[in-house]
């Protein structure tokens, strides 16, 4: 099991978008638990796809942080 960061991103109409830091993964929800269900199995659907190839999964590299200014 590998632990990848995520990026959260409301949209004016109150939908939500959820894209993987470091792999070419994205979903879409109506809401943030919906996005968040979405892009949990596109991200299980892309790493099957690479360990069916036998393509090696790339490792987690990014962080998600905030910053108070």
């Amino acid at each position: 099991m590998r632990t990848y960061s995520v990026i959260y991103e409301a949209a004016a109409d109150g939908s939500w978008s959820a894209r993987a830091a470091d792999l070419p993964v994205y979903a879409v929800g109506d809401t943030r638990e919906e996005a968040e269900r979405e892009i949990r199995e596109a991200l299980a659907l892309y790493l099957d796809e690479l360990a069916r190839t036998g393509t090696l999964a790339p490792a987690a590299r990014s962080l998600v942080g905030t910053v108070t200014v």
